[in-house]
């Protein structure tokens, strides 16, 4: 803990962000609880459900190309001052939406929130390469799992009890004030970037991180054993869960919060304890655990409070997986290419994302329990340990 408190002293920049990202992260799962809370008051399809949930991926997968470019080119403090505005200003937009012959307009929303917030995200992890050390990035991406597993966590279990308490809207109400406070906080950033005078155009600059990845074969490894690590976007699995199974016990938005809010807690715990431990050869074992935790899952989810046991294990080693596999692809990527290869890495780990919520709910329909579907993310983790241990060699 010592380290990531040391790292925050340090460096103001990296204190400002961490700050924006607790705070903005924290408001955006009451507007994310609300949006389904309300789309379950409305009466929406389980299908409907699956599309606003893989919404949530789409944007990044589809527009990944060319943020990448954009990331390239221009400088981050007005790529990351433009999108929070615009992401404040869909928010409040959501306060429109009372029926569901909104439905399109909500998922445009998303569209445009979604892929915004992964842009920002994008310029943010371009950024840290180029101002940390390697082993100050390890710690940067391990705070920015943490930081995301703690507004998670608090973010899940005051939104649950708000919306019960006070509405959906005023859910949306509270997420515009906190990117005001986000908007403000990010005037005090002091950036000192050279002024870009890259001319080249966009069209080739795409082209050029292709054959720069094509050239790379252990960073397109690397860039999908991350990919497997977005296999846990349990959305429409907890969803599912919320609507059917534990129904009867406490209301939708409540499950909703205490369920993410136990996942969570793993997922602050997890990087503390397993830090020290992460390395090249142990990440094996640790993919193995995530499968394991999985497993364990599934097989309490029959009893409401059981389950809370598997959600915690399952959640110890995700945050884990997610910083170090992220740090390798880093650490081994040329600083010309960091806004195009981090736009492809989230267009290959959303992607994923997106697919694994479609899925899910196409699994369900066709007639596969939840437990069936928590066992096959398991098996996906078991896996994944080995196709790591394949390109282990190769780091």
């Amino acid at each position: 803990m010592n380290r990531y408190i040391n790292l925050f002293k340090a460096n103001k920049t990296v204190r400002i962000l961490s700050t924006i990202q607790l705070i903005c992260y924290f408001g955006a799962w009451f507007s994310h609880i609300g949006v389904f809370t309300l789309l379950n008051k409305l009466g929406a399809s389980d299908q409907m459900v699956a599309l606003t949930a893989a919404m949530a991926f789409i944007p990044s997968v589809i527009i990944a190309p060319f943020a990448g470019v954009i990331i390239d080119k221009f400088r981050a403090f007005p790529l990351f001052m433009t999108f929070m505005i615009i992401e404040a200003i869909t928010v409040a937009l959501l306060l429109l939406i009372d029926s569901l012959s909104w439905f399109w307009f909500l998922q445009a929303l998303v569209f445009i929130r979604m892929g915004l917030a992964g842009v920002y995200f994008q310029v943010e992890m371009s950024l840290l390469p180029k101002i940390l050390k390697n082993d100050e990035l390890k710690l940067a991406n391990e705070i920015h799992s943490i930081i995301w597993a703690v507004s998670y966590t608090f973010g899940m279990a005051f939104a649950g009890i708000f919306i019960n308490h006070f509405g959906v809207y005023n859910s949306f109400k509270f997420d515009f004030l906190i990117y005001l406070v986000g908007i403000f906080l990010l005037t005090r950033l002091n950036l000192k970037e050279e002024k870009k005078t890259l001319t080249t155009k966009a069209f080739f600059m795409i082209k050029e991180g292709f054959i720069y990845l094509k050239s790379n074969p252990l960073l397109i490894n690397l860039i999908l054993i991350h990919g497997f690590v977005a296999v846990t976007s349990y959305d429409t699995l907890i969803n599912i869960l919320a609507k059917y199974q534990y129904k009867e016990i406490l209301s939708f938005a409540l499950i909703l919060g205490f369920i993410n809010t136990v996942r969570a807690l793993g997922l602050i715990i997890g990087p503390i304890v397993l830090s020290k431990f992460a390395n090249n050869r142990t990440i094996f074992l640790i993919f193995i655990a995530q499968g394991l935790g999985l497993f364990s899952w599934a097989i309490l989810q029959f009893n409401f409070y059981l389950s809370f046991i598997g959600l915690f294990l399952t959640g110890l080693s995700t945050s884990t997986l997610w910083s170090y596999t992220y740090t390798l692809i880093q650490t081994h990527c040329d600083k010309r290419y960091y806004g195009r290869v981090i736009a492809y890495v989230d267009m290959v780990f959303l992607g994923i994302a997106a697919t694994t919520s479609i899925l899910t709910g196409y699994l369900y329909k066709l007639g596969l329990n939840a437990f069936c579907i928590t066992i096959l993310f398991g098996l996906n983790f078991i896996m994944a340990a080995f196709y790591y241990k394949r390109v282990y060699k190769r780091i």
